[in-house]
């Protein structure tokens, strides 16, 4: 991997991580298109820190008070004694699911699943669920039904949301797509739904992304090039995550979740007939 191609890679994660089109797909797609090689799951995994520091930074003042008062709770042993602690409590229950299903799945994940034909399959499969939350939304709405809100959140909603971020370990799904589909399914509104996605995100994405640092470091710091790529990767998907934040939370305030709908079914159609006719590999090409 060059310089240049992992500037690139960091912009790819920075603007699809947060976005419901997945960013584990793109960094599987875009090397294939231009000839390249996989970057592999570690590399994937590792510079999501960069797209995680994003979400510290943008919801630092929310997520210090969370923990503040969820270190409250139990050194007080008033476990719940308020919104923020109960918060703390369903980020911690809602990513039991996706550690669960990673270490149970950990050699599909990086192995099988990363096939192109699973992630264009998950691309369309996803988006037609998305359709179908989207259309449950608005029958809501039309019957008068008060959407919920982040201080409205339950152990239902954190089990339920927590069970389709575990669906993101597929490359192709989107951990924003699964999560806000998920949530938009429970009643949430569409923009707490993304503000509860990217919550939810912080511990798995720290997890994952630290166990693979360990447990690939003779690879991805096998020399100084190797390095210098994977801190380079990390800080633009970093700087493009936070944009891509701030936008997403602006743009469903005011819009529906279609044109992310249709950019997923036209890339699973457009990678489905690539494969077919011989122009794209499903696996990478071993050197």
């Amino acid at each position: 991997m060059t310089l240049y191609q992992a500037i690139i890679l960091g912009i790819v994660q920075g603007v699809t991580e947060w976005l419901p089109i997945s960013s584990t797909a793109h960094l599987r797609i875009v090397p294939a298109l231009l000839g390249w090689d996989d970057p592999g799951p570690a590399f994937t995994a590792v510079i999501q820190l960069g797209t995680l520091a994003a979400v510290i930074i943008y919801f630092w003042s929310h997520l210090l008070r969370i923990g503040r008062s969820w270190l409250y709770g139990i050194f007080s042993r008033q476990w719940l004694h308020d919104a923020d602690a109960r918060m703390g409590w369903m980020m911690i229950l809602g990513t039991v699911p996706i550690v669960v299903c990673g270490l149970l799945f950990q050699k599909y994940i990086k192995t099988t699943f990363r096939s192109l034909y699973v992630i264009a399959f998950a691309m369309i499969v996803l988006a037609l669920l998305l359709i179908a939350a989207e259309e449950y939304l608005k029958r809501r709405q039309r019957a008068g039904v008060k959407l919920k809100e982040l201080d409205d959140l339950g152990w239902n909603e954190a089990i339920g949301v927590g069970c389709a971020q575990a669906v993101a370990l597929i490359p192709g799904s989107s951990r924003s797509g699964t999560t806000m589909t998920g949530g938009l399914f429970l009643g949430l509104s569409r923009e707490t739904a993304a503000r509860f996605s990217f919550l939810l995100s912080f511990p798995s994405v720290l997890a994952a992304g630290i166990k693979e640092l360990i447990d690939e470091r003779q690879v991805l710091l096998a020399s100084q090039g190797n390095l210098v790529n994977l801190l380079a990767a990390t800080v633009v998907s970093g700087i493009v995550g936070y944009a891509s934040i701030a936008f997403l939370i602006g743009f469903l305030k005011r819009h529906t979740t279609y044109i992310f709908i249709i950019y997923r079914l036209l890339l699973g159609g457009v990678l489905l007939y690539l494969l077919w006719s011989g122009n794209l590999a499903p696996t990478p090409i071993s050197p």
